[in-house]
């Protein structure tokens, strides 16, 4: 494939995944808001509207920093865009471009929100543990990042991690130049 058509997939796939996310938040907040949510699997998983939002990270944390997390995400989500960008697309790294795809759109899923209502619509609960609510674009940010955790201990070598290092980092960012 193509880099230049390659790199367009990966943007549609991005923007889909986008999508989907404000999809469901949108379809939350309509028909989610105000009732006591709909059970999906009784006694464990639950759709429920967090009313006012959450305006803190995972687990409620850094609560109302709001540009905090538009300075972090933006920073998060260009470094994991030129990292795509750069990677190459072979067999061994294929599933890092899936990966950084969903924490991308994760990201700005949840950036989206922060920007036009000052907080993320939450409405997935796990009430059997009484994890906190969550929402989509905190399934593809976790998801893929436990994915890319497990590659990192068990499936990459140091190989592996030696040849993105010379495809990801400049020369005048490597050990020992100046």
């Amino acid at each position: 494939m193509k880099k230049f058509s390659r790199h367009l997939l990966e943007v549609a796939v991005i923007v889909l995944l986008i999508l989907f996310d404000r999809f469901t938040k949108i379809r939350a907040q309509q028909f989610l808001r105000g009732t006591d949510g709909i059970e999906l699997i009784k006694g464990v998983l639950k759709l429920y509207y967090l009313p006012n939002g959450n305006t803190g990270a995972a687990f409620g944390m850094f609560k109302g920093q709001l540009w905090l997390f538009v300075f972090v995400t933006v920073l998060v989500c260009a470094v994991l865009f030129y990292i795509l960008i750069k990677l190459p697309y072979v067999k061994p790294y294929r599933i890092l471009h899936i990966i950084l795809c969903c924490i991308i759109a994760g990201g700005i899923g949840n950036l989206i929100d922060r920007l036009m209502n000052g907080s993320v619509v939450d409405f997935i609960y796990f009430y059997l543990i009484n994890f906190p609510i969550f929402n989509v674009a905190d399934c593809y940010v976790t998801v893929s990042t436990v994915i890319l955790a497990i590659l990192m201990l068990f499936v990459y070598r140091e190989a592996d991690f030696k040849a993105l290092e010379e495809l990801l980092v400049p020369e005048r960012f490597k050990k020992g130049k100046k």
